[in-house]
């Protein structure tokens, strides 16, 4: 039995039935980040004492009858842009580089309460501005499936970890596509949900109208345990949204016969490597053999929502750093300080503009699924690129072609492989779905994740 690739809902069977101690689950993860983090350089900070303490401390309540549920006794690692309490919180950032808070971001307390056991902190794009992990300060992280390639950001670190087997899930948050990117680069699952299901509060924000954060882990099922844990109404973050939440795992097993789905085949969303195409255009099958209505569609208004979701994303991101940036700029990486300089420059026009857009578009793709189920698209538009060299910049801006239309709308979207390219790189496929709906995600994902064998496979380490 491989401890390091077994999935949360695996390793919480054979927890709960005493066949497996958190105690050596976490000693194995411990023991495998020894040996593959200075070649990864996933974490920023790392917790082992605590995370052997916090193990112990849930087998002994495991032992005594006080089993907490699913999560209790796994080691998870987190984003370090979530607020932990008594534990360095960076968000990537030279600025924040001493910073311990005093509190629990909340959805970290919801996990600390369901048992989780934490690793660390995870190595990210430096405040979130970037989707490819090559930190200025603290050292770029590595894609396990080829370490010259970037992991994707702003959330590669816990990618990166899960794909390598550090960790067995992950909290990242998405404002371009920070989650689904990273997921998509290194092959594994990641979900935003939709804007206000899951609480900002105790997170560094990027951007306070298009941050979202969520869950990553290696399995569909691992992800849905993840948000049924972190989601819900909080009334101290505004952002959120009092909406009940479903019992995402109960619904998993349900199938998709009978849904709409439609294949996005327009020219914003064929923009994109061949391999890339061929791996989603194959997905088409896999559906229709569940007796799903799969249709080739023209997605109304991508590349205006791409472009207002980029307008808004720097312009937020200079106004909550604005005292940074004019004190002291050199103390931002070079790309970062580029954007955040164009952000401080975008006019109030401008910005009310795009803002007009997120309002006229939302309630346009709203109206899309009102014929359709789900939407289905390429993650990226390539694989992952050199981290490196003179194209890493240029490429890099492709990663967010796909994704950023569904952060400017709020609407919730998972990433999850589809295939890999002739060079062994992942695949990431796309599902997006109406406002609320994380459920029919989850269930359509999880029956596409059965019928196929792309997430059993792993990097050679």
């Amino acid at each position: 039995m491989d401890l390091n690739y077994l999935s949360l809902a695996e390793a919480a069977g054979l927890i709960a039935r005493r066949e497996l101690s958190p105690l050596e689950l976490t000693q194995a993860h411990l023991d495998r980040i020894a040996r593959l983090e200075p070649s990864l350089n996933c974490f920023i900070t790392l917790t082992p004492q605590a995370a052997l303490e916090s193990a112990q401390r849930a087998e002994s309540e495991i032992q005594e009858g006080e089993h907490r549920g699913p999560l209790h006794g796994l080691p998870l690692a987190l984003k370090d842009l979530f607020d932990t309490k008594g534990v360095l919180t960076t968000a990537g950032s030279r600025f924040f580089s001493d910073w311990v808070p005093e509190d629990d971001a909340l959805v970290v307390e919801r996990l600390t309460t369901a048992g989780m056991v934490n690793l660390g902190k995870l190595n990210m794009h430096e405040i979130a501005l970037g989707v490819t992990t090559n930190n200025p300060h603290f050292g770029a992280c590595h894609n396990p499936w080829m370490l010259d390639r970037t992991p994707g950001g702003s959330s590669g670190g816990s990618a990166a970890a899960l794909a390598a087997g550090l960790c067995m899930g992950s909290l990242g948050s998405d404002t371009g596509g920070s989650i689904r990117i990273p997921a998509s680069l290194c092959g594994v699952v990641g979900l935003k949900p939709t804007y206000g299901r899951v609480s900002l509060r105790g997170v560094v924000p990027l951007s306070w109208n298009l941050d979202h954060p969520g869950p990553l882990a290696r399995r569909v099922e691992d992800v849905a345990l993840l948000l049924q844990i972190i989601a819900g109404y909080d009334p101290d973050d505004p952002a959120s949204v009092d909406v009940s939440v479903p019992d995402y795992l109960s619904q998993l097993e349900g199938g998709v016969r009978g849904w709409r789905v439609a294949l996005a085949v327009d020219s914003f969303f064929t923009k994109a490597d061949p391999q890339v195409l061929s791996a989603v255009h194959d997905v088409m099958e896999v559906f229709a053999s569940f007796g799903a209505q799969v249709t080739e569609v023209e997605f109304p208004k991508a590349y205006e929502a791409a472009s207002a979701n980029g307008l808004m994303v720097i312009s937020d991101a200079a106004a909550f750093h604005r005292e940074r940036l004019q004190k002291e700029p050199e103390g931002f990486g070079a790309d970062v300080r580029q954007r955040l300089e164009g952000g401080a420059a975008t006019s109030s026009s401008e910005y009310i503009l795009a803002r007009r857009t997120q309002s006229a578009l939302r309630r346009q793709f709203e109206l899309f699924f009102n014929e359709y189920d789900l939407l289905l698209t390429a993650t990226t538009p390539i694989a992952a690129p050199r981290l490196e060299g003179p194209d890493a910049v240029e490429q890099a801006l492709r990663l967010t072609r796909f994704t950023s239309p569904f952060n400017l709308t709020g609407l919730p979207a998972i990433s999850l492989p589809c295939g890999f390219t002739d060079d062994g790189l992942p695949i990431g496929l796309q599902i997006v779905t109406r406002p609320w709906g994380e459920a029919a995600l989850l269930r359509a994902a999880y029956a596409y994740e059965r019928a196929t064998e792309w997430h059993r496979r792993r990097p050679n380490l």
